[in-house]
């Protein structure tokens, strides 16, 4: 079987930074924290103060109607608006430039419908089973994104929905690397989308002891940081069209980046905690770059998961370590975007390997913001306060998440 080259030819975001692709980059670069004073959890009588919003969103701007709206939980409505954004960037259109049955959906949510699922419980205690909305499924279910967005764009290739809580989107654009790359599609719509700002959310998180207790946006999402004590919740999501290279070439797309390997594996360890090795991380860094070409010596950027949560950070600092081996990992320059937009869960991954792309594009190296005090067990060059400029080859975005799933995406410049 012919291997193909993979290259990603739109993108969208919905996002706590901004709501477009150039206003998210444009954030990024310029260190600024979509992180934000959040009331609402401390009136429920939570210990959380802050959240990382998505703020002005009008399903209407992406040409989805008011019934659609009402009809759809927020997850997947923001879904949608990434979706669009990233498919009229990329000029695919099923049925005119790519055969329907050639054009797929892999999007991957962490939870899926939380408030539609809280709000239908509370139908069912207060007034009865028999009242539950018809709707509740349909809004609820998880895989309800990749199918909706596969009806408004006629995609009738595979269809692929992953839950794998933070990993979620960088296995669904992994995954579809690997499609596209193994000739099973000609282009898939990939990424993310959460939208669990809700109590009981909060509430779980709080009492897993994972959500940081500041008060302060600027002070509250620290990755690497000895000051760090837990991670920012956010919202938003992100499309990519991945196509394969030379149908992309064929039509005189405009190309971000390619995209070049993909490493999964679990660490089969604990249900919350990471493998304080990072051997199993470790062994994803290292195929995706094994299989993008990396050389030593090369210049190369990492996106990293950075959670600022305490076990988080100084496990993937020994991860990349033990990928790259001392020497190379110092020399990598290394950032978690996490810091300004806090972590957008199942969308979080996707998120990240579009900011890889857009570094790879600009030459620029996005900040850790909030790092003036870094752990001397992560102990790396993580950009802190400000964006640099490098002129790097290759990226590659980590993402670790609940349950033990370890999932690295590499990318080239093209």
């Amino acid at each position: 079987m012919e291997e193909k080259r993979v290259v990603i030819t739109g993108s969208g975001v919905i996002s706590p930074v901004g709501n477009d692709t150039e206003q998210f980059w444009s954030a990024l670069k310029a260190g600024r924290c979509g992180i934000t004073k959040y009331p609402e959890m401390e009136e429920c009588g939570l210990p959380v103060h802050v959240a990382g919003v998505v703020r002005d969103f009008d399903p209407a701007a992406f040409g989805i109607s008011p019934k659609d709206a009402r009809r759809n939980d927020r997850f997947c409505l923001m879904a949608q608006a990434a979706a669009a954004q990233a498919m009229q960037a990329s000029g695919l259109q099923a049925g005119t430039n790519i055969a329907e049955e050639r054009l797929g959906v892999y999007f991957g949510t962490g939870i899926g419908g939380m408030k539609t699922f809280a709000d239908q419980t509370q139908v069912l205690l207060e007034e009865g089973a028999d009242r539950i909305s018809p709707l509740f499924i349909p809004k609820m279910i998880g895989n309800i994104a990749a199918g909706n967005i596969a009806i408004t764009y006629g995609a009738q290739g595979a269809n692929l929905t992953t839950t794998a809580a933070c990993a979620s989107s960088t296995q669904s654009v992994g995954e579809a690397f690997r499609a596209i790359h193994f000739g099973f599609a000609d282009a898939i719509i990939a990424g993310g989308t959460e939208a669990v700002l809700h109590p009981l959310a909060f509430g779980g998180f709080v009492s897993a002891h994972a959500l940081t207790h500041a008060e302060d946006p600027l002070q509250a999402s620290l990755p690497f940081s000895v000051k760090r004590g837990g991670f920012v919740m956010a919202e938003g999501a992100v499309a990519l069209v991945l196509e394969e290279y030379g149908h992309a070439l064929s039509r005189g797309a405009d190309i971000l980046a390619e995209i070049t390997g993909y490493g999964n594996y679990c660490d089969a360890y604990h249900a919350t905690a990471p493998r304080p090795d990072g051997l199993p991380a470790s062994r994803a860094i290292r195929d995706a770059l094994v299989q993008s070409g990396y050389r030593a010596g090369e210049d190369l950027y990492i996106n990293a998961h950075g959670t600022g949560t305490l076990l988080n950070d100084k496990t993937e600092t020994a991860a990349i370590k033990l990928a790259l081996g001392e020497a190379e990992a110092r020399r990598a320059s290394i950032s978690s975007t996490k810091s300004m937009t806090g972590h957008m869960i199942g969308a979080t991954g996707a998120a990240e390997i579009l900011a890889s792309a857009l570094a790879l594009r600009d030459g620029v190296i996005p900040p850790t913001i909030g790092l003036t005090d870094p752990d001397p067990e992560c102990d790396l060059d993580y950009t802190p306060l400000r964006a640099v400029e490098r002129r790097v080859r290759v990226a590659v975005s980590n993402s670790l998440g609940f349950g033990g799933h370890d999932a690295s995406v590499a990318l080239r410049k093209i």
